[in-house]
Order: C-alpha cells, then structure tokens, then sequence
C-alpha cells in the first residue's frame, strides 16, 4: 500500500497542475452559480409580488421560495456537471492508479444491483438503487471490484412516501480463490450486545437468514454474528487467523464491517454518510487535505485485500 509520503511526492508533481487548472473551474462555477441563483431569486421576489397582489394567502409565498430553491440547486447541478466529471477524470482517476497500477476507474460505472443483491448480506426488499465510481482490476493477485452503492425501500405512497437506507457505502468483491458450496454471512452483533444471551436467542430465530453459526472465538463472536448454509465450510472459512485479521480490520477502519463468502468472492460492505470521491465546491481543491480524504477512503477498502491476506493463495479452486 502507498504511505503519505509517497502520497505527497504524487501530489507535488503529478496533481498539482491538475488542481490549479481545477480550481480555477471551480472558482468559475461558484461565481455563474451565484448569478444563477441571484437571477431566481430575484424572479422569485416578483412573481411571489404579482401572485400576493391578486389576494393570494401569505403561504403562497412560501412555495414560490421552496420552488426558488428547487431550481437553484439544479441550476447548480448543470452548470457543476463539467467541473465534476473533470475532476473526476484527472484527480480520482489518476489517485486509483498511483495507488495500484492494475486498478482503474470509472466515475459513471457501480457495482450493479442483481451483484448486491446475490451477496445475500442485506434481504431487505431495495426500491431504489444507486451506484457510480466503479474501481476494478487486479491488487496484486486478487481481482477487485468495488464502488459506492446507495440502495433504499419506501414505505407509504404517494405525498405519505419515505425512504429508508438498507446500505449506504463502499461495497467491494474480491475473489477469495476458493469455490463455496454454501454461503456464509457475517454480520455486526447487535442483538447480543444489546440483551446479551436473549440476544444471541434472537439471532437463531432470524428465519430470514440460514443457520446461526457457532464458533469458539469468544471476541469474535461478540462483535459478529455469523450464518450459513452449512456449519462445517463455514468454520473452515472462518479459520483463527481470518477472524482475528476481520477483527484488527474493524479496529483499525472503526467502521461496521460486513462480510459475505459466496461463490469464488468474499463480498464486503463499509457503511458510510458521505460521497466518497466527489469535488469540493466551497473549498480550495489545491489543498493537499480534501487528496488526503480521498486516498484514505482508498486505502480503506484497497486495504482489504491486504487485510484479509487474499494475496496469499492457501487455496486452489477446484
């Protein structure tokens, strides 16, 4: 993995022309989008004017000022769009492959959802799904894939309808070299962390997942819970080295961590609040910290095929 320092020689004589070009788009579209936004606002003003003067109630108002601020937003949007697929190309971009040649980047690409959905670490019905900055191609000797995913349900309809996060995050697939008869899931222990041993009987009655898995790592188990199709691959999946090396993982990232064994992959799902790789708007893009923010993100999710010592081929496929 790259360490900051080479991080900071790249960004010295690889980026920094790149930002400098940048920054002065960015500084252009904040300036048309405040002209923008003036402009609406403005004709927002009149047209609440004319609308009040023909004696219509105050909350009127107020919905002409909401529709102001509709349309300035997505006048922000169009008039960003450049800016952001430029930056995209030439800063993230360029990030993926100094941080691993065999790696590349596409802004517009994700992790599609038939892909998610077969990983079997979320069984919630998704209504709405998003993906977009794909990264794929080889670390090392590991096929990687992994992108930013967005998926959600709706419950209500109609003015009543509100959306609910099943995952927002960084959702990789790495190939573990070894073919799985069963699937095998490892999920964040809420349960028995909240309500101790009622806990861990709630989780044998989880009839939406195969058979709760009981393993003999004490810390393990407090931090996970594990389910699978079949007791025996399991527990040779999930060997005393791996489960301690999922746990330094999760110490180190202080990040849930959610790990599916299915196929010839280990699937694995980082929650996260933000996006991930897109440009600053308010801020320099010159500065080395927003780059910093990016290739820690990186390393984040590169890292797990280090990690989990995928690199090291203890398996042959059949």
């Amino acid at each position: 993995m790259k360490t900051l320092d080479e991080l900071r020689d790249f960004y010295s004589t690889s980026l920094s022309a790149d930002l400098r070009q940048l920054e002065a788009k960015r500084r252009q579209v904040m300036n048309n989008s405040l002209i923008a936004g003036g402009v609406v606002f403005v004709l927002g003003l009149i047209g609440g004017g004319v609308i009040m003067s023909q004696g219509a109630p105050p909350v009127v108002l107020v919905f002409v000022l909401i529709g102001c601020i509709v349309v300035g937003a997505i006048a922000f949007g169009v008039i960003g769009r450049g800016y952001k697929a430029q930056f995209k190309q030439k800063i993230v971009g360029k990030l993926v492959r100094f941080m691993d040649p065999g790696l590349s980047y596409q802004p517009e690409g994700g992790i599609e959802k038939p892909v998610f959905k077969a990983s079997g670490l979320f069984k919630h019905k998704i209504d709405r799904y998003k993906a977009e900055d794909l990264v794929v191609g080889r670390a090392g000797k590991t096929d990687l894939r992994f992108s930013e995913v967005h998926a959600e349900y709706k419950t209500g309809s109609g003015k009543d309808t509100t959306w609910h996060t099943i995952f927002r995050g960084l959702f990789s697939i790495a190939d573990f070299n070894k073919h799985f008869r069963s699937q095998t899931v490892v999920l964040p222990d809420t349960a028995e962390k909240l309500f101790g041993g009622f806990g861990k009987m709630l989780q044998g009655w989880n009839i939406a997942r195969a058979d709760l898995i009981q393993l003999e790592d004490p810390e393990f188990e407090r931090e996970f819970v594990v389910y699978g199709s079949d007791q025996i691959e399991a527990r040779y999946i999930l060997s005393p080295a791996l489960m301690q090396r999922i746990l330094d993982f999760q110490q180190k990232t202080g990040t849930k961590i959610y790990l599916s064994f299915t196929g010839s992959n280990v699937y694995v799902a980082l929650p996260m609040t933000k996006n991930c790789f897109e440009p600053k708007y308010f801020d320099s893009v010159t500065d080395f910290a927003p780059i910093a923010e990016y290739y820690h993100d990186l390393c984040l999710v590169i890292g797990i095929v280090e990690d989990l010592n995928l690199n090291t081929r203890i398996w042959t496929k059949e």
